[in-house]
């Protein structure tokens, strides 16, 4: 099937989404992977606002590209990849990605969430190397945690478009602040420790004796090299999944920074951090413009050791060989990092830059 769309294809799509809710869901084509493209380890780590749980098995995840099937004709050129590099028949094992929404996106977006006569629609496109029947799980965060979950087929190898249509229920409560607010789990696989009958597939339920899900046909975390692929997740106001609203990468990344900003070296000395000035003899102070506020008030990583930082000051380069730590301390708005350099006189402007041959990282978390 080709991949162009008619005029009037185009037209109808884009009436549709004009009428129908934004997307909720926040890097939804699997576009913007700051951190990288892949990794064996779990949490946030590749595809942004994705984190990996996984229990007893070990997983890779990826961005991965896409250049056939149907989500790729309907306009989605990545997929977020969960595959297994080991096996288990543990019954306490699982694996899931998470999308968290914070509560106050959800408490604006329109959804009277109290009401079981008004509706949020999730949807998604799922791939897996084995068929069998899985599971997608929504739940709040606020208060007692309720939670909503539907199953769906996939035949081997085969993209499959999900859909689920939520009702509101007067028992749900989500505060309208920066916190999480509603979950949207998609579930490869959990062991029976964590499913059973208790487990309602019709109604939103409180968790009784860890069953989250019934009981799974298929053992995902048990077959060596399985694979599980997504992409096109949406959540949107309404009963009907609507088409898929894509944006720029450059709108879809700066959503994403409100959570994550990365400024990455990656082997090139010219790269400039932040400027800012003498702070103490052998000390500066750096300050990092974030394009977006933040979330939260965000946490500071960084990569290497002190040798791949430096200060640029008055016309010299001077290594931090001596650096005792750098660390943000300021408010959301505008972080602040510090970097102690033994050894080296700066002069009023200075500049943190990285130094020779260095991959190092700055990268500034304020996720949920």
């Amino acid at each position: 099937m080709s991949r162009a769309r008619t005029f009037a294809d185009l037209a109808t799509a884009s009436e549709a989404g004009s009428l129908a809710s934004p997307n909720i869901v926040i890097n939804g084509d699997m576009a913007v992977a700051q951190r990288g493209t892949s990794s064996t380890s779990t949490g946030y780590q590749t595809v942004d606002r994705l984190t990996l749980g996984v229990g007893q098995v070990s997983v890779t995840q990826s961005q991965q590209a896409l250049t056939s099937g149907s989500p790729y004709e309907a306009g989605f050129n990545n997929f977020y990849r969960m595959a297994n590099t080991s096996t288990s028949s543990n019954a306490g094992s699982y694996v899931q990605v998470t999308h968290s929404i914070e509560a106050q996106h959800i408490a604006n977006s329109g959804w009277n969430f109290k009401s079981s006569s008004s509706f949020v629609t999730v949807s998604f496109w799922a791939r897996s190397s084995l068929a069998g029947t899985y599971y997608v799980r929504i739940n709040t965060d606020d208060g007692t945690t309720y939670y909503r979950i539907k199953a769906f087929a996939l035949s081997a190898d085969t993209w499959t478009k999900v859909t689920f249509t939520i009702e509101g229920n007067s028992n749900l409560t989500i505060n309208d602040d920066n916190g999480v607010g509603l979950q949207v789990v998609i579930v490869p696989h959990y062991g029976t420790t964590f499913t059973g009958t208790n487990a309602s597939t019709t109604a939103w339920f409180t968790l009784t004796s860890n069953e989250y899900f019934p009981d799974y046909a298929q053992n995902w975390g048990n077959t060596s090299s399985a694979t599980f692929d997504v992409t096109g997740l949406q959540l949107e106001v309404g009963e009907v999944a609507t088409p898929f609203k894509h944006e720029s990468y450059g709108d879809n990344l700066a959503r994403c920074q409100r959570y994550l900003f990365r400024i990455d070296a990656a082997g090139n000395n010219v790269t400039r951090f932040g400027t800012g000035q003498h702070y103490t003899t052998g000390a500066g102070e750096a300050y990092i413009a974030v394009p977006v506020t933040t979330r939260a008030t965000p946490t500071l990583t960084q990569t290497g050791t002190a040798g791949d930082y430096a200060w640029y000051s008055g016309n010299s380069t001077l290594e931090c060989t001596g650096v005792v730590a750098i660390a943000s301390s300021a408010s959301r708005y505008l972080p602040v990092v510090y970097a102690y350099c033994s050894g080296a006189t700066l002069r009023a402007a200075t500049v943190l830059m990285a130094d020779s041959t260095t991959s190092a990282y700055l990268e500034l978390d304020a996720f949920m």
